[in-house]
């Protein structure tokens, strides 16, 4: 059976299985597949990824076609009276002669005055804004990501807890089965020596108590696979009601690890990171605001309108270009939005600080439950053995007639407790590295 790790896990491939019984990765890939978490993390990576799309353009020129029509009554008229004009000479000195002037009048009307074209538009400097927006939105794809492997390690995590749940219960019904089949062989005999005369009533009694509290323990048992099952059903996408099966197998761990507490790796702190990097570029988005904008536009398009003496001024088509230069004075709306951005830059840092120091204790305190269920494996392994002696020493002296029923009874018990202790340390110690293995962020 190959090592476990949680990165492993997250690289099954998502499909529907029909087979039965099912593996944990199995159960994994179903819940992957029908948890609706996962589809809205991965909606919100496509969203980043288009509002990043969408900041590229603000490096591109834009183009786009306009139009006017208006009417207009406002009419007039301009003119120059007549009479003797000086004749001035090549040089500049008058001639000393005249020269008639007729006079100007001319009369001009608006009317109808309509234009249309194509304007483009290319930002050179708008103070640092374009940049900041296309950094905010790489950072804001990152962090979307990194959401997504959150949601889908916490989908395995909890899958992993229920499906070891169903082991746990599946065990345990069948050391009570086994227990169970000792009281029913003890009874036999115990019943066998009553009808010879060789055992008292009280010592059948005895046997019958403990084996109407084994056959309470079974429906127990029973209950218990059932409900566990019912929870896997939920997580994997199946109706409660559904049968079930599981091969019972969890993925061995190596014991030869070395414990550690780094949580650089985790979703989380990744996040915290990137929501760092994103207030930092919101504080330059702020101060572009502060700072002188530059553009070129360009335009070129059709324009007719406004006669003058009964004939059009404008009728062709033109062209335009220009530099178009913005540099702020007084905006104290900038001003504030700045402000207000430095101080929840410096809110998220303290935020990130308090939390990877939260983070920190909770990857300690998994590693110090990891360490102490290996312990405890350890030791229900030795009291299993123990116990299983005590118990084949019991049964032998009770059979030549030198140990008590009750001893025996005891020594049966003693069994039982002995493997149930053995199942949910080897279940807990499984789920104690699942848990490490996401507080320390682990993915090989």
């Amino acid at each position: 059976m190959k090592r476990l790790s949680i990165f492993s896990i997250l690289l099954i491939p998502t499909f529907v299985f029909a087979l039965s019984p099912l593996s944990l990765e199995d159960c994994i890939a179903l819940a992957k597949e029908h948890n609706k978490r996962i589809l809205a993390a991965d909606y919100q990576i496509q969203s980043a990824k288009y509002e990043r799309l969408a900041t590229v353009s603000n490096f591109l020129p834009t183009l786009s076609a306009e139009g006017l029509g208006a009417y207009s009554t406002a009419e007039g008229s301009f003119g120059m009276e007549g009479g003797l004009l000086p004749v001035v000479g090549v040089d500049g000195i008058p001639t000393g002669n005249s020269a008639y002037f007729p006079g100007l009048n001319l009369n001009y009307e608006v009317d109808w005055l309509y234009s249309a074209g194509v304007r483009i538009q290319q930002p050179i400097f708008m103070g640092g804004k374009v940049i900041a927006g296309y950094k905010m939105g790489r950072i804001g794809e990152a962090i979307a990501r990194q959401n997504f492997r959150l949601t889908e390690t916490e989908i395995v995590v909890e899958t992993t807890r229920a499906y070891a749940n169903v082991v746990r219960a599946m065990e345990l019904q069948r050391v009570a089965t086994s227990y169970n089949k000792l009281l029913h062989e003890l009874m036999r005999s115990v019943e066998k020596a009553f009808e010879r005369g060789v055992k008292s009533r009280n010592d059948v009694l005895k046997v019958e108590v403990k084996l109407n509290e084994s056959q309470l323990n079974l429906r127990r048992a029973e209950n218990a696979i059932r409900l566990a099952t019912m929870n896997l059903c939920h997580y994997i996408g199946r109706p409660l009601i559904d049968t079930l099966e599981v091969n019972g197998e969890l993925p061995t761990i190596d014991g030869s690890f070395v414990f550690s507490t780094d949580i650089s790796a985790r979703p989380e702190v990744q996040m915290l990171t990137y929501k760092g990097e994103l207030m930092h570029q919101k504080i330059n988005l702020a101060r572009a605001e502060l700072l002188p904008q530059i553009g070129l536009v360009g335009q070129y398009g059709y324009l007719n309108g406004v006669k003058i003496g009964g004939n059009k001024l404008f009728d062709d088509w033109n062209f335009a270009a220009g530099l178009q230069v913005s540099i702020p004075i007084l905006n104290l709306t900038s001003h504030s939005r700045y402000r207000s951005a430095k101080m929840q830059y410096h809110q998220v840092k303290a935020e990130e600080e308090a939390t990877i120091e939260q983070l920190t204790l909770e990857a300690t305190q998994a590693a110090n439950k990891l360490e102490e269920s290996v312990l405890e494996q350890t030791l229900a392994e030795r009291g299993v053995a123990s116990a299983a002696e005590n118990l084949r020493v019991s049964s032998r002296q009770y059979e030549v007639g030198v140990e008590t029923l009750s001893n025996l009874l005891e020594a049966q018990t003693l069994w039982q407790e002995a493997k149930q202790t053995l199942i949910d340390a080897r279940i807990n110690r499984f789920l104690r590295w699942i848990e490490y293995c996401k507080a320390t962020g682990r993915t090989e």
